[in-house]
């Protein structure tokens, strides 16, 4: 019983990973509406995220981006063989970016960005078929990202910097499918964390071959979070000899969050086109499984995860239809990181297809508004996580038929000077 009460941390800190089920990018509302291309683009403080390297060739000294989205998100269940279905009832996700650059001569460059890539939550029905994996979750990460870009030549530079990443989580789940105390409540987990903090680093390049081509190039190092001391609750467990007593624990865990590489390249032509191009490795391999400890002395437990390293492929496009009007739209393809037998209800993401759009308008020279907008759809899946454990501490599956998908209309203000 209480090995099988560890496997809600594993699903706490695979959250920390995915963002309520998607791993969603929407770092900046330019980049987004052309399928989240930038790290060859010159055209914001968006570049603070994307590529820091290419703050040394914006025009202006000083940049400022700041935007948000609304993501709407649905997952929906079904197990003929069983005759069971449900379908998740998500919030409004709203991850906020802000951005700003200064440059402090031809060849130097400072930049600052607050970001939050992780920021939805997920809620299945109460007591639903899969509740002994998952039952809600809420989670927010803020990451803090100072940067400098430095010009080493008119067509090569460098820049990076520092990452501070702060996180929060909150998570319930059932103990297993029977488990009530003697009214028939069933017998469920919390778990809360908050002020999970580390440092990352990140290091870019941009090289300029010609005048009307690019190309970027981004790695951001793996970064450990590691929860210690946080705080687990256990309710309408009944009071029986081997079964947890209800009230509060504490609990440590770690995950690596991977590193990332981007490499891309950005090409104007026909004097109001861009077309961008992006290739994201993503080295989930790192995360192998997930040692978890109680504050109450119960031995580790470890739950094998496998996850396998992983590509996004994106495009975008950029049309300059007036001197205030620019039109942008963009494509890409997100490969999952799980493999088959380790498909489980709190990260419900399989390889997926995002279409996104959007355009920005000049209200003055300086100041210009950008709306961005993208529907990801997930390919429908037959999968299962088969390493839950039952009542009894053996080993069962939990599977089914997964469709999921999401949309987030996005709208930013840019600001230069």
């Amino acid at each position: 019983m209480k090995k099988q009460l560890l496997l809600v941390l594993f699903a706490l800190v695979t959250f920390v990973t995915y963002a309520g089920g998607y791993r969603v990018s929407v770092q900046g509302q330019r980049a987004m509406a052309m399928g989240h291309t930038g790290v060859a683009v010159v055209n914001s403080a968006e570049l603070v995220f994307f590529n820091p390297a290419g703050l040394v060739y914006l025009e202006n000294k000083l940049n400022v981006s700041v935007g948000a989205s609304g993501i709407f998100t649905d997952v929906i269940f079904q197990n003929e063989a069983l005759g069971v279905s449900a379908e998740t009832d998500n919030g409004v996700g709203t991850p906020l970016n802000v951005y700003g650059s200064y440059k402090v001569n031809d060849w130097l460059a400072l930049g600052l960005g607050v970001y939050t890539p992780y920021g939805s939550g997920v809620t299945w029905p109460t007591d639903w078929a899969g509740s002994h994996l998952i039952n809600n979750i809420d989670l927010s990460a803020i990451y803090i990202q100072p940067v400098i870009g430095i010009k080493l030549s008119e067509f090569f530079s460098i820049g990076g910097g520092p990452i501070f990443v702060s996180g929060s989580v909150n998570f319930n789940r059932n103990a297993n499918r029977t488990t009530s105390d003697f009214e028939g409540n069933r017998s469920n987990i919390t778990v809360d964390d908050s002020g999970v903090t580390n440092f990352g680093w990140s290091l870019s390049a941009m090289f300029n071959p010609s005048e009307n081509f690019r190309i970027g190039f981004s790695y951001r190092s793996e970064i450990i979070l590691e929860a210690e001391g946080g705080e687990a609750t256990f309710a309408n467990f009944p009071n029986s000899p081997g079964v947890p007593a209800n009230g509060t624990t504490t609990f440590d865990a770690e995950l690596p969050l991977p590193a990332e590489l981007t490499v891309g390249i950005s090409y104007e032509f026909c004097d109001k086109w861009l077309f961008a191009f992006d290739y994201n490795r993503q080295y989930w391999s790192v995360y192998e499984s997930l040692d978890i400890q109680f504050g109450n002395g119960v031995e580790p437990s470890v739950n094998p995860r496998n996850y396998k390293n992983s590509s996004v492929y994106r495009f975008g496009l950029q049309y300059e239809a007036t001197s205030k009007i620019t039109l942008r739209a963009g494509y890409y393809r997100d490969e999952t990181p799980v493999q088959s037998g380790f498909f489980a209800p709190e990260t419900p993401r399989n390889d997926s297809d995002g279409y996104s759009g959007g355009f920005s308008y000049a209200i003055t020279p300086k100041l210009g508004i950008d709306v961005s907008f993208f529907y990801l759809r997930f390919e429908e899946i037959d999968e299962s996580y088969d390493f839950g454990t039952n009542a009894t501490g053996g080993t069962e599956s939990f599977g089914g038929t997964y469709k999921s998908s999401a949309f987030a209309p996005g709208l930013g203000l840019t600001y230069k000077l």
